[in-house]
């Protein structure tokens, strides 16, 4: 049975030897809630497939406390490298690197490099340093599902299924760390995250972005690449495109006939026209801040899950900022995507 507790200190000690006698430990991070295990373990990391339902090409992100656990890992570290880590670390930044040889394949789907990252979390980086180990941890989840910013969506989706999760309250970012790929010239982001393309690009120039996979290949570069992903139990459809809202609305006036409960993730700006419709709508705050929409994002799609709506409509972000990390989620996560 799951242990529920605070992430008091004295907890997080009873976490971090859970974590050193091969168990699993939900952790609240920045971002959204990982779940830890022992990430030089090939045992313990295979338990984190088995509770999720991973697949093995989708490979694991290593939390460290400190540079200092760095070589433990990581085979080279660049100058560039180091850059980015002075700069944004702790944060919600992962760096693929070559990994040392003590890292276990199925951390690394198989590949030579490794991703790792020093969270921006007090109870986080308590727990590592005190497991004493490097903690492979991906989204405290089951494998394709909404990613938790709780621990209560943690408790909902696994419990019976882990061995403790740490309460720490909601994350701050609400979407996972942005994930950079150095081998290539210029470098690539693979997954936008909680740090900007923007933020990236003021200390080493111009990055790439990959755009979606369509299935999960043997050894993927990267979690979180799937062409599905983050998906609610109800149909996401996603308005894109200069005409997105009247498309939306013409969407809207459609489903009055079929008897379907619709929800909306929406800014306050569009949540008003909505709720007249009879839309079920969740606020994701301003448009002029994505902010506050990359926090509650997920938190929303599990609200409007439980409220039993059929459909989810949502219109898209704009490309600058956290709204590409935001775009980049509900694409994988809809079901259909409305290009007008």
């Amino acid at each position: 049975m799951t242990k529920y507790l605070s992430a008091d200190p004295d907890n997080i000690l009873e976490a971090a030897q859970m974590i050193q006698n091969g168990g699993l430990v939900a952790f609240p991070t920045e971002t959204v809630y990982g779940l830890g295990a022992n990430a030089l373990d090939v045992e313990a990391v295979g338990k984190i497939f088995s509770a999720k339902g991973r697949p093995a090409a989708d490979p694991l992100i290593v939390h460290l406390y400190g540079l200092q656990q760095i070589s433990s890992v990581v085979s080279s570290f660049s100058p560039l490298a180091q850059r980015l880590a002075e700069s944004l670390w702790p944060g919600a930044l992962t760096l693929i690197l070559p990994k040392q040889a003590v890292v276990p394949d199925l951390v690394t789907s198989g590949l030579e490099t490794v991703a790792i990252r020093i969270p921006n979390h007090p109870v986080a980086l308590a727990l590592i340093k005190a497991a004493g180990t490097p903690i492979a941890a991906p989204s405290a989840n089951r494998f394709g599902h909404i990613s938790p910013t709780t621990a209560q969506h943690v408790q909902h989706d696994l419990d019976s299924r882990i061995d403790i999760i740490l309460d720490g309250g909601p994350t701050s970012i609400g979407v996972e760390s942005t994930v950079l790929d150095l081998s290539t010239t210029p470098a690539r982001i693979l997954r936008p995250g909680g740090v900007t393309r923007e933020m990236i690009e003021a200390i080493i120039g111009p990055v790439n972005v990959l755009g979606l996979r369509k299935k999960a290949e043997k050894g993927l570069p990267s979690p979180g690449l799937l062409e599905k992903h983050y998906a609610p139990r109800a149909e996401l459809v996603l308005f894109r495109g200069e005409n997105a809202w009247q498309a939306l609305i013409s969407y809207l006036d459609q489903q009055k006939t079929t008897g379907w409960k619709v929800g909306a993730l929406a800014a306050d700006e569009d949540a008003p026209e909505l709720e007249k419709m009879g839309v079920l709508v969740y606020h994701l705050g301003t448009n002029a801040d994505p902010t506050n929409a990359a926090r509650h994002i997920y938190a929303g799609m599990r609200w409007l899950d439980a409220q039993k709506v059929d459909v989810m409509v949502c219109r898209d972000f704009e490309a600058q900022g956290l709204g590409l990390a935001i775009r980049d989620r509900l694409a994988r996560a809809a079901t259909s995507i409305n290009e007008s």
